[in-house]
């Protein structure tokens, strides 16, 4: 049998249904139970003899149990209802700011036409952005189809669509990497650098050249560090001094400590400033290219093995074997081309404010400037990073301007 109460949601409503079950001698197969904005709906599956289902007494009780707290109570036998449900085979995240009821609607829409059913919705965050998580049941040889068209739609409606198998290796993901230069940090540190050699122009045409793909990295690389040649070693602490994270970052990384990940960082850019930040950010693990300084003065060179593209791979692989952690409990995260060979060797690659080519590859593409977001992809909610930081006497909100 399976009753259903539902009504304003208010204390001893469940007790006072058990109370009344537990005198009828039913056996308790599952319950389930959701409150929005004070409205009840629970929901009980219990089993009886056939007598017992079939009497008006056992009835009766529980109506004059659940309407005596003012609420409503359907009881329904069945003998096919499935005891557990089944579990979802993929995890639909929404972010905006704001979802409009068009942007749902249209991904409610394309799901249904594909035959996928949404079995749970939740909502994951209100702040940075809106978050809802959908839990939905795909047809076999569907996924490919529905990533495309949420693509489409996340394009056509200005929200970010993610879309990740549910399974259990999605809640045991236990290294995350990221990519330095305009994702943990805000700019690029190259730039910075160049801007004190008076190369700044010239420099930032060929980082942007080169991340969006269309210059080989390493050979890029060489060019702008070049432009550096005779810069006082002084300027990298000045630089490393002046950093600015992305917003929300360091409420990422405390969660993800909080939750045992390990934490490393992959760049292009150069060791000497990044390093600093990493000791300061409690980083597990640092992989980044090395500038040759001589007499206190930067050469214009790098030493040892570039980070490139591969390198980059290569760096979150070492990282893996290092920290014990199979390739499939990963995650990257990067902004540009030279990531796309990490993001592809990741359990989860997720594309930040990217560049195309790397938005093509990903598992997620997040395109709001706010580095907690991708939280919310591994299924964490803003309630509970806000429950944890009250604990810790470090929540606030940072008022954000409307765009």
């Amino acid at each position: 049998m399976l009753i259903t109460v539902t009504g304003v949601d208010q204390p001893g409503v469940t007790s006072a249904l058990f109370e009344v079950l537990s005198s009828h001698q039913v056996e308790l197969l599952n319950v389930e139970q959701v409150v929005i904005r004070g409205r009840l709906t629970l929901g009980v599956l219990v089993s009886a003899s056939a007598a017992v289902a079939d009497s008006k007494a056992l009835r009766d009780d529980v109506e004059t149990a659940i309407h005596a707290k003012g609420l409503e109570v359907t009881i329904e036998r069945s003998d096919d209802l499935p005891i557990i449900r089944e579990p979802s085979t993929h995890t639909i995240v929404v972010l905006g700011r704001p979802i409009t009821a068009t942007a749902f609607g249209a991904v409610a829409r394309e799901a249904a036409a594909l035959g996928v059913n949404i079995d749970v919705i939740r909502g994951v965050s209100d702040y940075p952005v809106t978050g809802l998580e959908l839990q939905v049941s795909v047809p076999p040889g569907v996924g490919g189809q529905l990533q495309a068209v949420l693509t489409r739609v996340a394009a056509d409606q200005r929200v970010d669509i993610a879309v990740e198998a549910y399974s259990l290796s999605r809640r045991a993901k236990r290294l995350i990497v990221f990519d330095v230069d305009s994702t943990l940090i805000q700019g690029e540190v190259i730039e910075m650098l160049a801007a004190r050699a008076g190369a700044q122009d010239a420099v930032a045409a060929i980082t942007e050249a080169a991340m969006r793909g269309e210059l080989d990295f390493a050979a890029s690389l060489h060019q702008r560090v070049a432009t550096l040649a005779g810069l006082p070693v002084e300027v990298l602490d000045e630089i490393g001094a002046g950093l600015e994270l992305t917003p929300g970052a360091r409420t990422t990384l405390r969660t993800l400590r909080r939750l045992g990940f390990h934490v490393g960082v992959v760049s292009g850019g150069f060791r000497q400033v990044i390093e600093p930040l990493a000791h300061e950010l409690m980083l597990d693990f640092v992989a980044a290219n090395e500038l040759e300084i001589v007499d206190g003065k930067i050469t214009g060179r790098v030493v040892g093995p570039v980070i490139d593209r591969a390198g980059k791979a290569k760096a979150l692989r070492d990282f893996a074997h290092q920290a014990g952690v199979p390739l499939e409990q990963t995650v990257a995260v990067g902004d540009g081309a030279n990531d796309i060979d990490m993001l592809a060797a990741a359990g989860l690659g997720v594309a930040f404010n990217a560049k195309p080519a790397l938005r093509e590859v990903a598992d997620a593409s997040l395109t709001y400037p706010y580095l907690d977001t991708v939280l919310f992809i591994l299924g964490v909610t803003r309630g509970e990073i806000e429950a944890a930081d009250a604990v810790d006497g470090v929540l606030r909100r940072v008022e954000i301007p409307p765009e």
